[in-house]
């Protein structure tokens, strides 16, 4: 785990403590929870099928949340950001032939 890794898990979790109780549903914060537990412990996301599943769903919550006007898409936009960076970044980029 980085410093950067565990920056973006506390973000997520003072999001989730800041406003959280106001604007989402238990079972809401149960996901993004996860979705940040799984990633902060991932060591390699292609190969962690929960890490990437629990992205999936904060992204998938994260369209509700938009579509529904619960939150704004830049408030959202922050939170998915948060997450996807509580977990590794290593083999993230692939080359591209010419």
């Amino acid at each position: 785990m980085t410093s950067n890794r565990a920056s973006a898990y506390k973000r997520v979790i003072q999001t989730l403590r800041d406003i959280g109780p106001a604007k989402l549903w238990p079972a809401e914060v149960a996901c993004i929870r996860e979705a940040a537990d799984a990633l902060l412990f991932c060591g390699d996301l292609a190969a962690d099928e929960d890490a990437r599943e629990g992205l999936a769903s904060v992204m998938a919550l994260g369209d509700h949340l938009v579509d529904a006007e619960r939150w704004t898409p830049e408030r959202v936009q922050r939170l998915v950001d948060d997450v996807w960076w509580c977990g590794p970044r290593e083999g993230l980029l692939v080359p591209i032939a010419a």
